[in-house]
């Protein structure tokens, strides 16, 4: 297989080099440091004490790539615009196009979900550029349940978690489905095929929509929000809007607030990823994470208060450290 990587961090490394690794075709396009280290000596993983590495075609020039046969997107939210016009000449009529990333993607609403029409999200692609870019029906719905972040150019360090769960955008079982489950599978990944890849990406948002932005704000890790009585109320009034929002489009919340914070407790005292942005001076995702809820909670009639204010704390400070 000829397999592409739009986005050389830590996920795109992770599944990028593991996928080299079994003899695939894999090529990245890449810029910077990144580029240079990945052409000096290869692309490198730690993973359990162990050190890996693949050779990979990398180039800042997608034309050079050419058409993949599977294309992963592993960008941030804010850069995926640029992204999805770049990677134009690596996608092809039979491409499979993966995006795996936080929060609420620009296709979520694009067949409809509900009683909902098809709608675009204006606050994820407000002019359509990333929908124009890539074809609705070349998306493999992807949730990644991995931890993994970039030592150095280059070098991606593998944390913790393997699990990619992939599904069609329309909720169907298909021949390329379970191809490139088996893909990933002999990756070494453990994968789950979805019926349902919208009240996956919806499950996942629903867990980390409050912690990253809050840490963020205050600089503070899990515990620490978790531990803090009224900040622990108002992350749960958060999640209720958030099950709430979901039953209305099919992506109903069978635990409760409180169990889902439970697991975070469980992982100890960590930084979540966009506090790790916003200490790196990184844009943050706040409207993958906040604003397309907001906007679909709007949608289907939904009051939101508390993320309201959530969004807009969130979107001020961003703002205030020139990340938004």
């Amino acid at each position: 297989m000829k397999i592409g990587i739009v986005g050389a961090g830590a996920i795109g490394g992770i599944t990028g080099i593991s996928l080299a690794r079994r003899a695939h075709t894999v090529s990245v396009l890449a810029r910077g440091q990144t580029l240079a280290a990945i052409r000096a000596r290869g692309w490198m993983l730690e993973r359990n004490g162990e050190c890996l590495k693949a050779d990979i075609a990398g180039s800042d020039d997608p034309e050079k790539l050419g058409v993949q046969d599977i294309l992963l997107i592993a960008v941030k939210g804010p850069a995926l615009s640029d992204a999805a016009r770049a990677a134009r000449p690596m996608i092809g009529p039979q491409t499979i196009i993966i995006p795996a990333m936080n929060g609420v993607p620009w296709w979520f609403l694009l067949s409809g979900r509900g009683s909902l029409r098809p709608t675009p999200l204006n606050s994820v692609d407000p002019d359509g550029t990333i929908a124009g870019a890539i074809p609705q029906e070349s998306v493999l719905g992807c949730v990644v349940h991995l931890s993994a972040r970039s030592g150095a150019p280059g070098v991606i360090v593998h944390q913790a978690g393997n699990r990619l769960i992939l599904g069609e955008t329309n909720g169907t079982q298909t021949a390329r489905l379970e191809m490139t489950a088996d893909l990933f599978e002999d990756a070494g990944f453990e994968v789950v095929q979805s019926e349902n890849i919208h009240r996956d990406i919806w499950y996942k948002l629903w867990g980390n929509m409050t912690m990253n932005p809050i840490s963020a704000i205050a600089g503070a890790t899990s515990d620490r929000i978790i531990d803090d009585e009224l900040v622990h109320g108002f992350v749960l009034r958060v999640m209720a809007e958030a099950a709430k929002i979901g039953k209305r489009i099919g992506c109903e919340i069978r635990e409760s607030g409180e169990e889902r914070i439970g697991i975070s407790r469980r992982m100890g005292a960590f930084k979540t990823s966009m506090l790790q942005d916003a200490e790196a001076g990184r844009p943050l995702e706040i409207d993958q994470l906040l604003a397309a809820p907001r906007e679909i909670a709007q949608l289907v009639g939904v009051p939101t208060p508390n993320l309201d204010a959530l969004l807009g704390l969130a979107r001020l400070y961003a703002r205030s450290h020139g990340l938004y």
